[in-house]
């Protein structure tokens, strides 16, 4: 690398860095690691009739005889319908609450070809714990690791194809809520978490020069009522005082919305679809 070259590593690791110093170094995942979320989880990826399920199973070349890796499955929103699919799925996830309702899924709806690793991506070796190589690999919004360059190599090489990313770009409707709730709730600043300029800039300093998809989303959280919203989003805001929660509840109340007999706050984010064939990629 030449010498005045930008380490796009570097510079995701800073980002992300800022972001979780802002975040009280909690991951962005572990906002999902109880049981009850991971249920939650599940049940959101399933409104608006699954689009966000049915476009990446549209977008991946499924095929009965594909062997596919799924990185950070999470309850299986994609592992559970992908098995129906192909000849195997090996599901890595890290968290108790997600791979717990995973297997659970898995048990009720009789599938057995999934396998389940119970780890970080960022411990799992791909010689030991998986077993490649596999058609496809992805990773749907859950590279939130301290080293994508690592991160990226190692899903290359367990790829005998195709390798998807699903990330996001811009500013979501969450990292909106923080930018406004952060100042009123803790006296600072937010700090986003980093986006797809700079993984595409990892991408190309490491010789993949990937295919890429800009698409808007929306998603939809449904509570039985606003008090079960600020339940469920203090958490995340780390909303932990009465002055706090009030705060998040008079915030959550001009956005929530009546749906029926129940209460949506409905987000929206710009991702991307970031995928190569090992054709294209270093060998």
């Amino acid at each position: 690398m030449e010498a005045h070259a930008i380490d796009w590593n570097d510079v995701w690791k800073e980002q992300r860095r800022r972001h979780h110093e802002a975040n009280r170094n909690s991951t962005d995942a572990h906002f999902w690691d109880t049981k009850d979320a991971a249920r939650r989880f599940y049940r959101m990826a399933q409104e608006n009739n699954g689009e966000r399920i049915q476009k990446t199973l549209h977008d991946l070349p499924l095929t009965p005889s594909s062997r596919v890796l799924d990185v950070g499955a999470g309850p299986g929103a994609l592992a559970i319908p992908i098995a129906r699919q192909v000849s195997h799925v090996t599901a890595v996830e890290p968290s108790e609450g997600m791979w717990s309702v995973l297997e659970e899924k898995i048990e009720e709806e009789r599938i057995d070809n999934i396998n389940v690793v119970r780890k970080r991506w960022e411990d799992v070796s791909v010689a030991e714990d998986l077993s490649p190589p596999y058609d496809i690999v992805f990773a749907s919004y859950s590279l939130d690791l301290p080293d994508i360059r690592t991160a990226v190599r190692n899903l290359d090489e367990a790829s005998s194809r195709y390798v998807y990313i699903y990330w996001f770009a811009g500013e979501t409707s969450w990292d909106a809520m923080s930018r406004e709730l952060w100042p009123l709730l803790h006296g600072s600043s937010f700090v986003p978490s980093p986006k797809c300029d700079i993984l595409y800039n990892v991408l190309y300093s490491m010789g993949i020069h990937p295919n890429m998809e800009v698409f808007p989303f929306r998603h939809i959280n449904r509570f039985a009522d606003l008090a079960e919203a600020v339940d469920h989003f203090a958490p995340r805001y780390f909303a932990e005082t009465a002055g706090q929660k009030e705060i998040l509840r008079e915030y959550l109340s001009r956005y929530a919305e009546p749906d029926g007999d129940t209460t949506i706050v409905p987000g929206h984010s710009t991702r991307v679809k970031v995928w190569w064939e090992k054709a294209d990629s270093p060998a």
